[in-house]
């Protein structure tokens, strides 16, 4: 019995001390009427390694902007018409709606959109649609090298980069590196705008006189020398090509697929509702 008492007393006297115990608060670095900031909100506000003026300075400033939203919404309450706050309640609660369907939708289609497109696919639905791909401005297909006029080898690079034969493929891996600046790959379609900052001597106004389908020339350019050959070209408002689109057309073949899959969920979803006799329309 005397040892129950004191195991009595001994529990008493935890439940006591824990009782008494002051509560721990966080603590509030401002105050905005009944509205507080906590040092724990501003933690890691400061990026590490920067000077404890500009960290003051960051702190202070996120203080002044929450104290400013928190008086301004007060302000917004009071001052604003009943009608007025309505039609703003009826905004953020749509607003809400669509920003939980809209993340719910994309992680659906996220899960379940087949991403692999075929060349088959690609090649089809573009000869049904190019004629809706025109181009909205010039486009180039061209080499070009940018060479000091000192190189050694410049009378057999002029001449490889006329004749540019897949045999060289060699030659060039070693003597591209040499180059101030250069350009090989000629099958590749490239906007005008691409070319003017490239090419500085070619602007708006006279690139005419240089890019024309199967022109080749020379630019001196300081201690330097350009060697462009130009392949191709395609005018403005033409049918874009094939390969210049072919990022455009898998990512307008993908929409599509994602937007045919949120239809057929939300069908599903909906047929589904009505079979459960969840969802009923009234008469």
């Amino acid at each position: 019995m005397l040892r129950q008492l004191y195991l009595l007393i001994f529990f008493l006297s935890l439940v006591s001390c824990n009782y008494f115990k002051p509560e721990v608060k966080p603590k509030a670095i401002a105050r905005v009427d009944e509205s507080y900031l906590y040092k724990e909100e501003v933690k890691d506000l400061v990026p590490a390694g920067t000077s404890k003026n500009d960290s003051l300075l960051i702190v202070k400033n996120f203080i002044d902007r929450w104290a400013s939203q928190k008086l301004l919404i007060k302000a917004a309450e009071v001052n604003l018409s009943a009608t007025k706050k309505n039609d703003f309640n009826v905004l953020i609660k749509q607003y809400k709606i669509d920003l939980y369907t809209k993340a719910y939708l994309e992680e659906i289609v996220k899960r379940e959109v087949d991403t692999i497109i075929s060349e088959q696919e690609l090649k089809k639905y573009y000869s049904e649609n190019k004629a809706n791909f025109r181009t909205n401005g010039v486009l180039v297909r061209l080499r070009y090298i940018n060479v000091s006029k000192d190189h050694p080898k410049l009378a057999t690079i002029k001449r490889k980069f006329l004749d540019f034969r897949k045999t060289d493929k060699k030659f060039w891996e070693t003597y591209q590196l040499q180059f101030k600046n250069s350009a090989l790959n000629d099958s590749v379609w490239v906007d005008m705008n691409q070319i003017y900052s490239k090419l500085p001597f070619i602007s708006p106004d006279n690139y005419a006189s240089y890019i024309t389908a199967g022109n080749s020339f020379q630019k001196p350019d300081g201690n330097s020398t350009y060697l462009v050959k130009v392949r191709d070209v395609i005018d403005k408002n033409q049918v874009s090509p094939y390969s210049y689109l072919l990022p455009t057309l898998k990512q307008v073949i993908l929409n599509k697929r994602k937007l045919e899959l949120i239809k057929k969920f939300e069908k599903e979803i909906t047929d589904d509702a009505i079979k459960n006799d969840k969802y009923e329309i009234y008469k």
